[in-house]
Order: C-alpha cells, then sequence, then structure tokens
C-alpha cells in the first residue's frame, strides 16, 4: 500500500526536456529546462481553489479579495517594505553605486527593482516534488532564455524600450525573406505580432536589441530565420522558434 508520502510526490510532477549542455567550465552534456505552456493567471488559481482545493465561497468573491490583496503588497512593495507570505518574501532593491550620501538619484543608475527568496514553507514542499524527463528538446532552434536588463529578470517580464538579450540555440536572424525577425507575439491576437526594429547583436547563441511596445499583457517570443547553423547556406523558407514561456508587459 503506497503511503501518504508516496502519494503527495505523485501530486506534484515537473516536465522537463533536455537540452545541449553549452554552459561554460560544467560537466554533463545536458541540461534540464522546465517544460512549460501555459502561465497560470489570476483567475486560473481561483478557478483551480473552487473545483480542487473545495473552495466553497463564491468565484466572484474570491477574485475581488486575492486582486485586492495583490495590489496592497504592490502598494506595501513600492513603499519599501518587503512582504513574506511563508513562501516566499518579495523586497525592493535599489540597483547601482553611489558616490556620497548627497548624490542624486538617477533612474537609470540607480533602478528599482524588486526581489524574491524562497522561504521555508515553500522549501519544504521540494521533497515532494517528481521531475519527470520526457526527452529531448527539439534542438533545430530554441529560445532557452530572455533577459530584461533593465529589470534583472528572465523569462517573466519586460518593459518597452529596455534592452533584452535571448539567449537559445540556433536562434541566428538570417536570410533574406522580410518576414524574417525577432518578433512580440500578443497571445490574445498573434496577429498583432511586433518585429524588433533595433538590434545591437545577433548571433546563433544571443540576440540583444530593444523590446518593443505590443499594447497587449501576454506575449511570446518567436524568431522567423533561415539560418541552417551554418554560415554557408540559408534555409529555402524561414522557420520559426517560439518560447514556450510567456512574457508578461510590465
Amino acid at each position: 500500500m503506497a503511503s501518504i508520502t508516496d502519494i503527495e510526490r505523485v501530486l506534484h510532477n515537473v516536465q522537463v526536456k533536455l537540452y545541449p549542455n553549452y554552459l561554460p567550465k560544467t560537466e554533463g552534456a545536458y541540461i534540464a529546462r522546465t517544460d512549460n505552456n501555459k502561465v497560470l493567471s489570476i483567475e486560473d488559481i481561483c478557478a483551480i481553489l473552487k473545483t480542487r482545493a473545495g473552495f466553497n465561497g463564491k468565484y466572484e468573491e474570491l477574485l475581488d479579495c486575492v486582486r485586492q490583496y495583490l495590489d496592497e503588497v504592490a502598494y506595501q512593495l513600492c513603499d519599501g517594505h518587503a512582504v513574506n507570505n511563508g513562501y516566499y518574501c518579495v523586497y525592493p532593491n535599489i540597483g547601482g553605486t553611489f558616490n556620497s550620501v548627497h548624490e542624486s538619484i538617477d533612474n537609470l543608475k540607480h533602478p528599482v527593482t524588486f526581489r524574491f527568496s524562497m522561504r521555508s514553507k515553500l522549501r519544504s514542499l521540494i521533497k515532494n516534488i517528481n521531475v519527470v524527463v520526457e526527452g529531448f528538446a527539439d534542438t533545430s532552434g530554441y529560445i532557452d532564455e530572455f533577459i530584461d536588463f533593465d529589470e534583472n529578470s528572465v523569462n517573466t517580464i519586460f518593459i518597452p524600450g529596455d534592452q533584452f538579450a535571448i539567449l537559445g540555440h540556433k536562434i541566428k536572424i538570417a536570410g533574406d525573406d522580410p518576414s524574417v525577425g525577432v518578433y512580440f507575439v500578443p497571445v490574445e491576437d498573434p496577429s498583432k505580432a511586433v518585429k524588433v526594429t533595433r538590434m545591437a547583436q545577433n548571433t546563433g547563441s544571443k540576440i540583444i536589441g530593444i523590446a518593443p511596445n505590443t499594447e497587449y499583457l501576454h506575449n511570446r517570443i518567436e524568431i522567423r530565420t533561415q539560418y541552417s547553423g551554418s554560415g554557408i547556406n540559408n534555409l529555402k523558407v524561414p522557420r520559426v522558434i517560439t518560447s514556450k514561456f510567456i512574457l508578461e508587459a510590465a
């Protein structure tokens, strides 16, 4: 008979795929990356709380309370308070350096960001997580990370006008087809994709550019390229590489 601990472990599965390891000075041929197809929204979590966890109140009231709580958390963070909910702590952070107490605040030199740290309540759940390797990822080209430099965030948010970096494999923009380029694609309406017009670096493993404004909250990164992985011959037809993660416009 399975123990309670065994059952708990079955309930928490994380699916991953293996990618070639290009990290310098590290052992092992492959690295694991989660295979995320959807980012859960407030509405999703409240609906799951209602159906899975048996919340017996009204969904609309629950949704309203959660939104009010999150809005108040954001307000307190902006007043310089750290917020600890038992699972993780969010705290404001001021970047850059100062030469003296009389130096004026510069929003570019001293950017305000928010950072997260895991707390004991969430750390205690890790032992119940079962990692499921679903096989090798498609290495004909993939997007691994999106970094917003100004926000110091990875695969989570972007701000239009910020400098970003896309890290991946065989992602170089190449070819004479007019469709090739880096696009920010709204999840709600993919037909409103916005092409990046300002790029500072373009290689097979890294692209640096300036984030455009799509006027939509949730977006994926899409690379359309004729790059074959070789500098000699391009593909006749562009291939499309789409990020697994969804970015939120901040």
